[in-house]
């Protein structure tokens, strides 16, 4: 006879999330300390870009191993909310393995292209950024819709609420960016920062509703 075991899916929603803004932070710190990047709070104007932590010494090798790791577990965290889903009886959220996948895939490719100069690779960044965050966002937007279908309807409409306010930040972002001109560019890395943030934000929140609902995957092994 088969035994089963439940694996908690929390933990691995908190370590996901957590780990991305490990990483970017430690390399900031890293790049700092090594004289790459001068010292200066990278939340607020004319400090430096996310990329730019992770191009030189040993900053480049953690970034690159740190962030990919964090690709592949953020693909993975989509693909379990679309089984989440179904679980708490909605059909919303069919394509979240594809744009999770496409996701993470994008910030590979923005974070293989770190570290190397010329008018491709800054494309290849500036593609990959945008396609992630972009992606990242409607995975949310489409767990939120199926959440409203569900027993655990009032999460959805808060994190929905959050999404919209993200995108209003995103947006303000857009319009300072044609108001300011040139004056622009020494604000544009902190949004770059507050953006990824907040984004990373709403996967603790995902984490604790996991941990709430008590998700899980139940493996089966013969003895």
């Amino acid at each position: 006879m088969p035994s089963y075991q439940r694996i908690k899916l929390a933990p691995l929603g908190f370590f996901t999330a957590a780990l991305t803004l490990f990483i970017i932070h430690l390399c900031w710190l890293i790049a700092s300390s090594q004289g790459f990047i001068d010292w200066c709070n990278p939340y607020w104007a004319d400090c430096v870009s996310i990329s730019k932590t992770g191009r030189n010494g040993i900053a480049y090798f953690v970034f690159k191993g740190g962030i990919i790791s964090a690709c592949v577990l953020q693909g993975m965290i989509w693909q379990l909310c679309r089984y989440w889903l179904l679980s708490l009886g909605t059909k919303k959220g069919g394509a979240l393995p594809y744009l999770g996948w496409a996701a993470a895939v994008a910030l590979i490719i923005y974070t293989l292209s770190l570290g190397h100069s010329g008018d491709t690779f800054r494309l290849l960044r500036r593609f990959g950024v945008i396609l992630y965050i972009g992606l990242s966002y409607i995975c949310f937007i489409s767990v939120e819709s199926g959440l409203l279908q569900s027993h655990l309807k009032p999460a959805g409409k808060a994190m929905l609420i959050y999404s919209k306010g993200l995108l209003a930040v995103a947006l303000f972002s857009l319009v300072l960016d044609a108001a300011m001109g040139d004056e622009y560019d020494r604000i544009e890395n902190a949004f770059e920062w507050w953006l990824l943030g907040l984004l990373n934000l709403q996967l603790f929140w995902l984490a604790a509703l996991w941990r709430y609902n008590g998700a899980h995957i139940t493996v089966a092994s013969r003895n």
